[in-house]
């Protein structure tokens, strides 16, 4: 069929609308960056590298949080942009300014720096990651057998985040047993299939290799696989235990395959490539969360920006075979439902969950939630009504969202929201806690902008959700935020780190609500991690 004939109408409203354009277009056009010496240059790349990259990307595109290119930023002008900054927004935007972390010339130069054209780092190649890999304690020389008669199954990592270590914790005693030295601002720790090393990944891109069976926990390798990253596993499925690490990065957007006993470099895989929804191409589609498959030999990618995710199967790395799934983009953390079979990941900026069959190897489900959905690894319990299902909290909005996970025997309310729970405090939550052995769930306000909010945790007993949570206040510091909780290995002991410069771990009796210890001389503590929790994906 030819196209309709257009009106003269039609013409002269386009011809209006031009030229009503033409003035903010011209006006636009004529704006120019604000100009930054070398010197303010090179130190708004650094404070953008460790507080903006990983909610608005090394580009400046957008992912959690929105786009800062000059387009919208010029739009903008200093003046609006320092007042973001400084002050934050209820969506979930830090204030960097109040909180102490920006000072006013700070927060006037970031305001200049994103009006300004972002410029990509340099890439990286197998041959530069092999510069960087280091064997400290070769696999020879390792023991076969624990050199000590800890639990160590109990033992926490607790990531040090500005200090660039892992204090290792024996959760039966308290004690601080060594520290270790780590990436910059360390994002996660994962156990190998054995729960024998404790992977660390940190936001500079650097691996370390911790073995836990040495007298103490002692660094035995390392490596740098890019410039920025936040994901690392290994291989867990049956015949392939402590085999193989995968890492996923950020920048350059890649998956990286490691030996698992000695962290050296054997394959990149890019990420590059087309959204899953529009079909552009994007130049940064970074990996968020990473899973190990307990159906197969296979790790579940989350691919950001273009709203993949991937399953990659190691069984054969010379001939890597990877499954993507339509999911929807910027996928970023998630975990399993209790079975492990499924896959829940959260799509930030799309208020979104996605469901993926791990056994089936499908997605099965995707539904809204809340605003810019974050759940950690997620939360597992029994609804008295509902049966299994699994919860997340959210950075833009106070409200825990609560989801069916059993279509075999609750196939009414499986991946439908069966709650929304209001929360008091509000916006700006990062994680939701329970575990198999505990009524409760733990919750913490990290990004809230009120600073009671912020300096308390919450808890609500799943059993009677609608009930008005109890918020315990565990610090006056004013600059220290209480952040990410995590059970020990018996399930009766919650751990919660008050993120401060001095700052330290909590620890409650999970059955009576109440603190039984405080560890003390903690660096900037954020995430904590449980071997055994950790290997068994108990959460």
């Amino acid at each position: 069929m030819l196209p309709k004939p257009r009106s003269a109408l039609f013409f002269l409203s386009l011809f209006l609308l031009t030229l009503a354009a033409w003035p903010m277009a011209t006006a636009q056009a004529q704006q120019t960056a604000p100009k930054l010496s070398p010197e303010e240059w090179d130190k708004a790349k650094h404070i953008y590298f460790n507080l903006c990259t990983g909610c608005h990307g090394t580009l400046r595109k957008g992912a959690t949080g929105p786009n800062l290119l000059p387009k919208k930023t010029l739009e903008l002008g200093t003046e609006t942009l320092e007042e973001i900054i400084f002050s934050g927004t209820p969506a979930g935007m830090p204030n960097w300014g109040e909180q102490g972390a920006l000072s006013k010339e700070e927060t006037n130069l970031m305001a200049r720096f994103v009006q300004n054209e972002p410029v990509a780092p340099p890439e990286m190649s197998l041959e530069d990651m092999k510069a960087t890999w280091t064997t400290v304690v070769p696999v020879k020389s390792r023991p076969t057998k624990p050199m000590h008669t800890r639990n160590w199954q109990n033992y926490f990592g607790v990531v040090e985040r500005d200090a660039g270590r892992i204090a290792i914790i024996d959760g039966d005693t308290k004690e601080i047993i060594t520290r270790v030295p780590s990436g910059y601002a360390t994002h996660i720790l994962r156990s190998s299939a054995s729960g024998r090393y404790f992977l660390s990944i940190g936001r500079d891109g650097k691996v370390g290799m911790i073995d836990l069976w040495m007298e103490k926990p002692t660094l035995v390798a390392t490596v740098k696989t890019c410039a920025e990253a936040r994901s690392v596993d290994a291989s867990k499925y049956k015949g392939f235990e402590d085999k193989l690490i995968v890492v996923g990065c950020y920048w350059p957007p890649h998956l990286v395959v490691l030996d698992g006993q000695t962290l050296e470099p054997k394959k990149i895989v890019s990420t590059r490539g087309y959204t899953y929804d529009t079909f552009e191409y994007h130049p940064e589609p970074r990996v968020a969360a990473i899973v190990s498959s307990h159906y197969s030999p296979e790790w579940v990618v989350n691919v950001k920006e273009t709203g993949y995710v991937w399953l990659v199967d190691y069984s054969n790395i010379d001939n890597l075979k990877i499954s993507m799934i339509e999911a929807e983009r910027f996928l970023h953390d998630g975990g399993w439902d209790s079975t492990h079979r499924y896959f829940m990941p959260a799509a930030n900026m799309k208020d979104t969950m996605v469901v993926i069959d791990t056994k089936e190897r499908k997605r099965v489900a995707k539904f809204m939630v809340g605003t810019k959905p974050h759940p950690g690894r997620g939360a597992n319990w029994v609804d008295p009504k509902f049966g299994p299902v699994h919860g997340t909290v959210h950075i833009g909005e106070g409200l825990l969202s609560v989801w069916g996970t059993d279509p075999a025997k609750h196939p009414e309310s499986a991946w439908k929201v069966v709650r929304s729970i209001a929360l008091e405090p509000g916006a700006g939550s990062l994680f939701v806690k329970t575990h198999p052995k505990s009524t409760n769930l733990w919750l913490d306000f990290t990004l809230n902008t009120d600073v009671k909010n912020y300096q308390s945790l919450c808890v609500l007993d799943v059993r009677t959700l609608e009930q008005k949570a109890e918020c315990i206040k565990l610090t006056e510091d004013p600059k220290a935020r209480v952040v990410h909780m995590e059970y020990n290995k018996p399930g009766d002991e919650v751990w919660v780190s008050v993120w401060g410069k001095e700052g330290e771990v909590v620890v409650f009796d999970d059955k009576t609500r109440k603190i039984k210890t405080r560890i003390k001389g903690l660096t900037t503590p954020t995430g904590k991690f449980n071997v055994y929790n950790t290997m068994h994906d108990i959460y």
